[in-house]
């Protein structure tokens, strides 16, 4: 008597790969649902900040970090805070391209300072008028703000979003504006390999893309106030 072996029919192995393309069909759009959720945020964020830093400057005739009156105004805003310090009243937030993203002793830290003190973005000042931590991103890093150059061109007070995935980053650009990091309102600098990175080689020049390199992952994009 023969053995008989037993296997796979055709039919068997067919519905298998189907499943297996449909589980990873599923993974692929979950993934990109996350990324686009992602990116929403991202939007939703450049605006209510934008609408908080207007707010501001009506509210005390200021921007948050460089109003000339905030550690008069708040000598010790919140509990366990200390004083707010006050920036230097030339109307502009300045900050050096290094310090956009580190909350220090500049404008840039001194306007989310500023902002919370006065209840219009949340969260406690920090102990430190030194060091304030920056709002954070959906992308696990930090926004900030940076002085606008005549190379900016950016307006008065340009919001920064440290750290974007080239592939958002664009996508980003395109919903907001014409999807070019080196043209219109939303800039990229160039790609980097380190997280919360100075942005890099800013401006772009006009004719510039966005380039998906794993070497460099992370972009830096800023949008006009």
């Amino acid at each position: 008597m023969k053995n008989k072996q037993s296997g796979f029919t055709l039919v068997e192995i067919a519905i298998v790969l189907v499943i297996i393309g449909l589980l990873l069909g599923g993974v692929l759009k979950g993934q990109e649902l996350i990324d686009q959720s992602k990116i929403k945020r991202v939007i939703n964020d450049f605006n209510n900040i934008t609408a908080a830093v207007y707010t501001y400057q009506d509210r005390y005739k200021a921007l948050p970090g460089d109003d000339l009156n905030a550690a008069a105004r708040w000598t010790k805003a919140i509990a366990g805070a200390s004083a707010a310090t006050a920036g230097d009243g030339d109307s502009i937030i300045t900050a050096a391209l290094a310090d956009v993203f580190n909350g220090g002793a500049n404008e840039a830290g001194y306007a989310w300072q500023h902002l919370r003190a006065s209840g219009l973005v949340t969260g406690n000042m920090t102990n430190s008028a030194t060091s304030e931590t920056p709002e954070l991103t959906p992308f696990n890093s930090n926004y900030g703000f940076g002085a606008s150059t005549p190379a900016f061109n950016l307006g008065i007070a340009p919001i920064f979003c440290a750290s974007v995935p080239p592939k958002a980053a664009e996508q980003l650009d395109r919903q907001l504006d014409d999807g070019m990091p080196g043209t219109g309102n939303i800039r990229a600098g160039a790609a980097s390999a380190t997280k919360n990175a100075a942005p890099a080689a800013w401006p772009q020049a006009a004719t510039a893309v966005y380039v998906d390199n794993s070497a460099t992952p992370w972009v830096t994009v800023c949008k006009k106030i």
